[in-house]
């Protein structure tokens, strides 16, 4: 079995996050990148299935140069190569952009199972699995919490707010995963150093037959134009128990419209 796993690098969830003054984006180059955490449970259900069946994992990233390091720190945990988009005019794609992308690429890459996060910590969309889906044309089992693999048939269990759905497909297909799925191994001494001998191709817009002014800020389907800092946070109103607090209570409730 052939998976591609989709890994995004994120500025780290738990820093503070700066935008750029002169396109409201956030700033990457001075912040701490990480792998989006879901991408490592869509790792780990990769690795898991490869070595039940003796497949083999590419990881897929789009990103600029510093990329790298989140690819060799993914691939630490066992996949056997990888592949980079990069490109300068990608910069600013919204998700329709980068869905073009990631399809195009994919589109380069034998595969049998595409593996991704249910959503990237950075923006949460959780819309790229559909995206893909519908520029390749497979079907897309999202929100998994668990995965099985049968020959040609995949089966997920769906998570969803009252319990779960079961969802089977035929491969190709693409699956995003929670993290209620597993637990991330964590990267060997072993595999750390196997990871700086492990392929890594890099391929440009031209590689894959897309125009610069497709993707990227120019071909974006959206425009920030202002952002501000949230304000502070501001005091709420005290109840001073005087032997009518639980109605000042309850008249406050009820002006907030909670009851």
């Amino acid at each position: 079995m052939k998976i591609v796993v989709l890994v995004k690098q994120v500025p780290d969830s738990s820093l503070e996050r700066n935008l750029r003054p002169d396109d409201y984006r956030v700033d990457r180059a001075s912040a701490s990148n990480v792998i989006s955490e879901i991408d490592e449970n869509a790792i780990e259900a990769a690795l898991t299935l490869a070595e039940a069946s003796g497949g083999e994992v590419t990881l897929l990233t789009v990103g600029p140069d510093h990329a790298t390091e989140s690819i060799r720190k993914a691939l630490s945990m066992g996949p056997d190569k990888a592949v980079h988009v990069l490109d300068d005019a990608i910069a600013g794609s919204c998700a329709v952009g980068t869905s073009k992308v990631l399809a195009a690429a994919l589109g380069t890459l034998e595969y049998d199972l595409v593996l991704a996060g249910a959503e990237s910590t950075d923006s949460a969309v959780g819309a790229m699995p559909h995206m893909i889906s519908a520029r390749l044309g497979i079907p897309a089992l999202t929100g998994a919490r668990k995965l099985n693999v049968d020959g040609s048939t995949v089966n997920v269990e769906r998570q969803t707010e009252d319990g779960y759905e079961e969802l089977t497909a035929s491969t190709p297909a693409i699956v995003s995963v929670w993290d209620s799925m597993n637990t991330p191994r964590y990267a060997s001494l072993k595999g750390i150093m196997a990871a700086k001998r492990k392929p890594i191709t890099t391929l440009s817009l031209a590689d894959l037959g897309i125009a610069a002014d497709e993707v990227g800020a120019a071909g974006a389907t959206s425009t920030v134009l202002s952002a501000a800092q949230r304000p502070p946070r501001e005091a709420g109103e005290k109840v001073v128990d005087e032997g009518e607090g639980g109605v000042a209570l309850a008249g406050f409730l009820a002006t907030e419209k909670f009851v």
